[in-house]
């Protein structure tokens, strides 16, 4: 993940699965929605190992953070696991994360595989959709996004990820009556419901970063990529980075062959 032991880095919304604990060794501030006596209390009832959380430095509300840490240009390296699929303005949060960041800093993320999760279902984002978003200064989860992830959130196999080569059945988490009423909690009471508002393979998540460089909306490039052939890759991106190093034509491809394989399961399944 590029990841300097020795630097001072920032770790977004880590919860009780820190990839850089403090309590090993790394010089790591952290970002969440809420104090770690606050996370406690609200995973205290899900089963998971409370001691882990770590102590938050900066809780966020909303604003930039270089304002919230009231550090331009100074950490070593940045952590998003599971973080950046959530956020309603993907360049917004590439921004914020690059304006914290030392030149020769990095951006390390670690993203779901929307054919492995309950997204299976779901269509790729496109990077229309993610340009209108920036345009928009998007902040909130829009209605339609809650509808379409919860009417096609899935679980395989009694779970919401899996391995590639599962052959187990589907089943839907949530039924049609209790996403009606998620809608209108939304749309009347302006209810925040968390969700993956962004959808993508691996390929075609190195397709929007390339097009999003080429195009002038983000500064950084890719300085490394690794699927491991689980429910989720790796990108690590950068000022300094040389980019993806393929033509875009063969990410397309790649990414068509990554489609290809969920459409050929799914023609399998009738």
């Amino acid at each position: 993940m590029n990841i300097k032991r020795a630097g001072v880095g920032v770790e977004i919304g880590p919860s009780h699965r820190p990839i850089a604990p403090k309590n090993m060794g790394f010089k790591t501030h952290v970002i969440d929605h809420m104090s770690r006596e606050d996370l406690k209390i609200k995973y205290k009832d899900a089963n998971v190992a409370l001691e882990n959380i770590e102590e938050v430095d900066f809780i966020w509300r909303g604003e930039s953070y270089a304002k919230l840490t009231n550090n331009h240009e100074h950490y070593d390296w940045v952590i998003a696991s599971h973080v950046i699929e959530h956020v309603p303005d993907l360049i917004g949060f590439l921004s914020d994360c690059e304006a914290i960041l030392k030149n020769d800093g990095v951006l390390s993320l670690a993203i779901p595989d929307s054919r492995f999760c309950f997204d299976h279902f779901r269509p790729l984002s496109s990077l229309g959709s993610i340009i209108d978003a920036n345009v928009a200064h998007r902040d909130l989860t829009s209605v339609g996004t809650v509808a379409e992830f919860l009417l096609n959130a899935v679980k395989r196999g009694g779970t919401i990820t899996w391995p590639r080569t599962s052959t187990d059945e589907f089943s839907f988490i949530h039924g049609v009556m209790g996403v009606k009423d998620a809608i209108k909690k939304v749309v009347e009471e302006g209810k925040y419901i968390d969700a993956h508002v962004w959808c993508f393979t691996p390929h075609w998540f190195r397709v929007i970063i390339d097009d999003l460089y080429a195009l002038g909306f983000i500064s950084m490039r890719e300085v490394s990529f690794f699927d491991p052939g689980t429910h989720e890759f790796y990108v690590t991106l950068g000022r300094t980075g040389k980019g993806s190093g393929m033509q875009r034509l063969d990410l397309l491809r790649q990414t068509g062959m990554e489609i290809s394989m969920a459409d050929a399961e799914l023609t399998a399944l009738k």
